[in-house]
């Protein structure tokens, strides 16, 4: 299981137990504010992507958007979502669970400005029910962050 990969990611820095579980879901944004009792948009989503044949995640905030622009801008390619089908395989945790922590090797990962907001922020773990509350620099320390990136809007 997904989470179990995240809770032994977690376990190398004692933190394993800051992990929430919900007998609900919080496999969106709207749900993991539901289930957190906090703002949708402190719920850090992370999204799956593929440039030029590598897989890499972004992680924004619950209320922003991809600006196809910003993020053609940064990337230097139009912005293409991995499948559902894909992510599970490419990543190693399955749409509803995806999260910056204990991800396959070789994928990068970014985070939006979109973040920056919020003293804490609320990822996922692995599992369409849980989620850990983190500063920012606990998200820059436990995500392995290529760099902070501004390829969002609406927020």
């Amino acid at each position: 299981m997904s989470i179990e990969r995240v809770k032994t990611y977690f376990k190398k820095f004692g933190m394993e137990e800051r992990i929430q579980e919900f007998e609900v879901s919080s496999a969106t944004v709207e749900l993991a504010a539901k289930a957190l009792h906090c703002e949708p948009q402190r719920i850090a989503k992370t999204l799956s992507f593929m440039v030029d044949g590598h897989s890499m995640l972004i992680v924004t905030a619950g209320d922003a958007k991809i600006d196809n622009q910003k993020y053609k801008a940064q990337f230097g390619v139009k912005a293409k979502m991995l499948s559902l089908e894909e992510v599970e395989t490419l990543i190693g945790h399955a749409v509803g669970g995806v999260c910056p922590f204990g991800v396959n090797e070789g994928v990068d990962i970014y985070l939006d400005v979109s973040l920056k907001r919020f003293h804490t922020v609320f990822p996922a773990c692995g599992s369409s029910n849980s989620a850990i509350e983190l500063t920012i620099p606990e998200m820059e320390k436990y995500s392995g962050y290529a760099g902070w990136v501004d390829v969002c809007k609406g927020y």
